[in-house]
């Protein structure tokens, strides 16, 4: 069986999308209807922007979005996914590719999201950091002891390697204890803010109501979400799990784990980057790993 994966932020690089313009008329279609629709020429930022444009939340977000739905859209007959999930962001780029939501409504989605992501960082100094290492139970607890400051568990990324995600504070405390506690690492991230914390209660707050008012369909799949590692193929759950990511763990072993054991044997990274394929490889060697193309 074949499970079609969907990184998240920090997988974008300058240039991305440009081969799917060039090749594809759909893709090209698609790209300028999504300009048209954002309102501004994000295929430029793409293209021919810079790492700090790309680096904005707000672009970010919209820029990998659109790598990963285009360039399974192209894909066309060879688009034929048994089981597909996405990491954070990336579950709106596989309900789009499922066609649980319309390419239109997710673009609109997560645009929203990412607006409403930065001005909710914006809001107080936070950040994110890699723990490599550590015991899962180890790094729960350590965040728990942390009373005045938020510090949370944030992405279940592979056996060995969870972000925590709070007040820059929090995560600097954190991150001493961690280390202190025998984490080989605790590196902080490049990133603009605590996600998946309670930080983003505001932009989890907004979204909601967009979420809510937008039709989904049944998908020709199922998706593994983040919020609870499980397969989901009702509309109305998918709605209550998209909404509840912004201020949960993404709990991507347990997607894993969970895919494999459903049978998925060849999983297909589905945008820029590799870095889902990396985590598949940690949890079993035998799984065959490979990046979508056209």
């Amino acid at each position: 069986m074949k499970a079609y994966v969907f990184p998240g932020q920090g997988a974008q690089f300058v240039g991305m999308g440009k081969d799917l313009f060039d090749k594809s008329a759909k893709a090209k279609e698609l790209f300028l209807k999504a300009n048209t629709i954002l309102k501004y020429k994000i295929t430029d930022l793409m293209f021919d922007g810079t790492d700090e444009d790309l680096r904005q939340t707000k672009v970010t977000q919209p820029a990998i979005f659109l790598h990963s739905v285009i360039l399974a859209a192209v894909m066309g007959e060879d688009f034929k996914p048994d089981m597909v999930a996405g990491h954070s962001l990336g579950e709106f780029s596989a309900l789009v590719a499922n066609k649980t939501l319309s390419f239109d409504d997710g673009l609109k989605l997560v645009y929203k999201r990412a607006m409403a992501m930065q001005e909710a960082c914006e809001l107080v100094p936070s950040t994110m950091a890699a723990i490599l290492g550590l015991d899962d139970k180890e790094v729960e607890n350590i965040c728990a002891s942390i009373k005045d400051e938020i510090v949370v568990p944030a992405n279940y990324n592979s056996p060995g390697q969870l972000v925590i995600s709070g007040s820059e504070k929090g995560i600097a405390i954190a991150c001493e204890k961690l280390i202190a506690a025998g984490a080989k690492r605790a590196l902080p991230l490049k990133v603009g803010g605590a996600f998946h914390s309670p930080l983003m209660e505001p932009a989890r707050v907004e979204l909601a109501e967009a979420i809510y008012t937008v039709k989904l369909s049944k998908g020709t799949c199922p998706i593994y979400q983040n919020v609870t590692g499980q397969s989901v193929t009702d509309p109305e759950i998918i709605k209550k799990n998209l909404i509840a990511q912004l201020t949960a763990p993404v709990r991507w072993t347990q997607i894993m784990n969970n895919m494999i054991a459903s049978g998925a044997r060849t999983i297909v990274e589905v945008g820029p980057g590799t870095v889902l394929q990396g985590l598949f490889k940690k949890i079993d060697r035998n799984i065959i790993t490979m990046s979508a193309t056209v």
